[in-house]
């Protein structure tokens, strides 16, 4: 197999939770572009007419809508089952996910509750569902949206943190069981990126500033730098590749 045939997705059956916007509809349109076909999944999506089904078949690959509440496990387990029902998944992408900003002394349960429920919890429920017909299928690619405060603290996001730093852990424990089985995961920890987001951030002039100087390559990251780390992770070419969670992050942790 020639070097770029290994980054080959056709024929291939991708899911991308958080699918229609940031993101997620950039990884999902990469997913595309390299061949797969999309199952995009977030909890407003329409049945038909978004813009990321729009990108989708505009390069000629079927995509399928489906929507769910992450902060509701009975949801998530429903979506679980209309999943595995529409057929083989060869990737799993889970990136849905929230934030919620208080200090940690007045961060209420709600907030806590929601957002672990969301980053974590469902991440949790929907790979073991669909990584359970990935190791009966023998092969397998699950990625999952970490965070640099997956390996940081950050300020007045201790929910978010504490669960983006589980997924880092969660890719771990579950690649320490399936790589055996043919299924590959790994996980994804963007750094500053452009998205709603971290919209409270680029609107405070400080903070901004202050991220601009730490990032190396001196600019915030655009949902499209994510692409190469996406193919790369749902392809061939990291079928040696197991446990890990690749910053992109335009040099942020190397400073």
């Amino acid at each position: 197999m020639s070097v770029l045939n290994l980054f080959d997705l056709s024929g291939k059956t991708a899911v991308v939770t958080g699918a229609s916007r940031g993101i997620g509809f950039a990884m999902a349109v990469a997913l595309a572009e390299a061949g797969a076909d999309v199952v995009g999944v977030s909890s407003r999506m329409p049945e038909h007419g978004s813009a990321i089904e729009t990108a989708v078949t505009a390069l000629g690959r079927r995509f399928t809508a489906l929507h769910a509440d992450f902060a509701d496990r009975a949801a998530v387990s429903a979506l679980a089952a209309e999943i595995t029902a529409l057929g083989p998944v060869d990737v799993l992408v889970n990136n849905a996910g929230t934030i919620a900003r208080a200090p940690a002394a007045e961060h209420p349960d709600e907030m806590w509750d929601r957002v672990i429920a969301v980053n974590l919890s469902s991440q949790f429920v929907l790979s073991r569902e669909i990584g359970r017909t990935m190791i009966a299928q023998g092969h397998g690619k699950i990625i999952f949206t970490a965070s640099l405060l997956s390996f940081q603290g950050g300020l007045n996001v201790p929910g978010y943190t504490a669960s983006k730093s589980a997924i880092a852990g969660l890719t771990k424990a579950l690649s320490n069981e399936w790589a055996p089985l043919g299924v590959n995961v790994n996980a994804i920890a963007p750094g500053y990126f452009a998205t709603d987001n971290t919209q409270a951030l680029q609107d405070d002039a400080g903070r901004s500033g202050a991220i601009l100087e730490r990032i190396p390559a001196a600019r915030w990251g655009t949902p499209a730098d994510l692409a190469g780390a996406t193919v790369f992770l749902a392809s061939a070419a990291s079928d040696y590749v197991d446990g890990i969670v690749l910053p992109v992050d335009g040099g942020w942790l190397g400073r």
